[in-house]
């Protein structure tokens, strides 16, 4: 049983990578590579051993780099040094073809990996070596890596030069995924500014765009974390954390270690907020483990920062020096990012305070303030200040230039329609003669179709009354017959009568002369059939059928096949007064062909015993089967299916 199991595992994740491999790579096709996060999303975490596997399989140079590239940057979310690994193996393949766009194109990917490592000012050389050999089409990425070199190293307002340009250069090339990031970008620091509500907007705009782009990226990932630490600023906790949910669930779909560890130390600090310390602890244990996959000090000296600011808050202020002093080593003295080494510093100092260190306290807060006066320079507030303001006017500029190509649309459009008018009106001349006569013809029109419509319903009003005068003449007739079978016949004969009756009845009072609405028009004819053998009780009839509309030449020998149907099935399928039910369905199941089947779960046909009644109603089913142009299918399982297809015929 467990060597079966075993291998019903295998075949289920072998097929599943194997729909994963077809999802982005296909070597039949020209087009063999279907980017990952561009031209899909589709797939699962995955798609890194696809990709590792397919590369030295693609002939093709451009391909084969656009897949290394994928791997080196998508690996840099989980692993760094095997990131590294493929960005060195991409380096060295472009210069040995001396492509110079591929080779900076990888510059940028090894920009990002150095900036993960730490390694600022190497991300800072590699990344300027690149903005000579790429197009302007890679410049917004570039400048995006550019920027985040600026945010680490706390020079703010620089950052916000990159950003902005980023956005200049997306703007000039309408790429949608490119202003999408310059807009996050800009939330971010805002973020760090402590100007939350600008954040928010940012974000905001930023998720729409990556929305309608369809996309669900690395970016947009990272996002969703930038929108929920604004909203947990402004201490909208229900918000924050939707937006954090929404980024896990992405960030494990995906493998994005990053940006896992990211929102689960800003869990953390929400979940410190609102005072559930132990949903506090749980998220502070997976940013340490996230972290420490990834192998980022970056990340994990956040992530014990989180711990340590949640510890001061539930007032562990012992725990709380052990976690930040692990912050703090886990920097180094050489630590790029002063942001948050100076939130350690500031959390330290209070967790001394706390368990009355005050000596120790001071140091700690002394080395916050110089940190904070590093990162918050006047000089860095009012560029970010100024960078508000320049975006504002730039988006007041936006808004007059729309207005004004607006206005010059609008009287392009009087223009035009003035002529239109002018012409309007000879037309109108020339045509009020014409109007006039034909209202009078219409008048006269309207008053003969009424007319015709009023004879029409009275025939079929008429033809109602005369078929219920048989009806009751049978009915009479019946009530002077003692023979069983003769009883039977006249019962049968009722509702064969009763089904066209019907018929007329709802031709004259529906609003259309010419057609039957058949789901209604049977419901009501199974209702009376049940009626007359005296059955509700015990059998539940089914119409399984949309709303469909025949005409009289259709609808009669239909009513009349499904009358001699279930009149079949409530005298045999049922016997020794048993319950059950009947299905009835009308369905349309290709171009113009419908099929009628009615279906009961009785005894079925029992071939030992001999057949019952006279065989009338099957010829009938026949003959009306001829009409109709269609054949029958039988079928005796735990009880029986009557059906048949036949053809509508188009009105000529």
């Amino acid at each position: 049983m467990k060597k079966y199991l075993a291998k019903a595992v295998v075949f289920i994740v072998f097929s599943f990578f194997n729909i994963t491999h077809g999802q982005i790579l296909d070597f039949s096709k020209k087009h063999v590579y279907n980017k990952v996060f561009v031209d899909t999303d589709n797939f699962d975490d995955t798609y890194l051993e696809v990709l590792e596997d397919a590369y030295n399989k693609v002939e093709v140079d451009t391909i084969q780099f656009s897949i290394l590239n994928d791997l080196a940057y998508y690996w840099h979310t989980r692993n760094l040094i095997k990131a590294n690994k493929f960005t060195k193996e991409g380096l060295t393949l472009t210069r040995l073809k001396k492509d110079t766009l591929w080779e900076g194109r990888f510059q940028i990917t090894e920009g990002a990996i150095l900036l993960r490592m730490e390694k600022l000012d190497s991300a800072f050389v590699v990344l300027q070596s690149a903005k000579n050999k790429v197009k302007k089409t890679d410049l917004p990425f570039l400048n995006t890596q550019l920027g985040y070199v600026f945010e680490r190293r706390g020079e703010l307002d620089k950052a916000a030069d990159y950003a902005l340009e980023s956005l200049r250069i997306g703007e000039e090339l309408n790429d949608k995924k490119a202003i999408a990031l310059a807009y996050s970008d800009l939330s971010n620091l805002f973020w760090k500014q402590a100007k939350f509500e600008k954040g928010l907007e940012f974000g905001l705009k930023s998720i729409k765009i990556f929305e309608e782009y369809g996309i669900k990226d690395l970016d947009y990932d990272f996002t969703l974390y930038v929108v929920g630490n604004n909203y947990l600023e402004l201490k909208q906790y229900k918000e924050a954390l939707k937006f954090y949910e929404k980024s896990i669930a992405i960030g494990e779909r995906y493998g994005f270690y990053n940006n896992l560890s990211d929102v689960y130390i800003s869990l953390v600090d929400l979940y410190a907020y609102l005072n559930e310390f132990e949903k506090a602890n749980e998220a502070g244990v997976n940013a340490v483990k996230y972290a420490e996959l990834l192998d980022n000090n970056f990340m994990v000296m956040r992530s014990w920062l989180s711990i340590g600011k949640s510890q001061n808050k539930e007032e562990k202020y012992q725990l709380a020096i052990v976690s930040l002093n692990k912050c703090i080593k886990v920097a180094t003295k050489d630590f790029g990012d002063e942001y948050f080494l100076s939130q350690a510093y500031q959390a330290l100092g209070k967790a001394y305070a706390g368990s009355n260190n005050y000596k120790e306290a001071y140091l700690a807060i002394e080395a916050y303030d110089k940190l904070k006066n590093e990162v918050f320079t006047a000089e860095a507030d009012e560029r970010i200040s100024l960078l508000q303001t320049e975006f504002e006017v730039a988006e007041k500029e936006n808004t007059i230039k729309v207005q004004d190509i607006k206005i010059k649309q609008q009287k392009t459009r009087q223009t035009l329609a003035i002529i239109i008018v002018v012409s309007l009106l000879l037309l109108l001349s020339l045509l009020y003669t014409t109007i006039k006569n034909n209202k009078k013809k219409n008048k006269l029109l309207e008053k003969q179709n009424k007319e015709k419509e009023f004879l029409l319903k009275e025939i079929h009003h008429r033809v109602k009354n005369n078929l219920e005068i048989v009806s009751s003449l049978l009915a009479l007739q019946s009530a002077q017959v003692n023979d069983p079978n003769v009883l039977d016949a006249m019962q049968e004969s009722q509702n064969r009568v009763h089904s066209m009756s019907m018929i007329h009845q709802k031709l004259y009072q529906g609003k259309n002369l010419a057609t039957i609405e058949m789901k209604d028009y049977l419901i009501n004819l199974g209702h009376h059939i049940l009626d007359s053998f005296g059955l509700e009780d015990r059998i539940e009839l089914e119409y399984a059928m949309n709303t469909i509309e025949l005409d009289v030449d259709t609808a009669v020998p239909l009513g009349l096949i499904v009358n001699e149907l279930l009149t079949n099935a409530l005298k045999y399928a049922f016997p020794d007064n048993r319950k059950g039910n009947i299905k009835i369905g009308l369905q349309e199941i290709e171009n113009n062909t419908l099929r009628l089947e009615v279906a009961d779960d009785g005894v079925g046909q029992q071939l030992e015993k001999p057949t019952k009644g006279t065989g009338f109603g099957t010829q009938l089913i026949n003959l009306l089967i001829l009409q109709l142009g269609g054949s029958i299918k039988k079928e005796d399982k735990k009880g029986t299916s009557i059906s048949f297809e036949f053809k509508l015929e188009k009105a000529a």
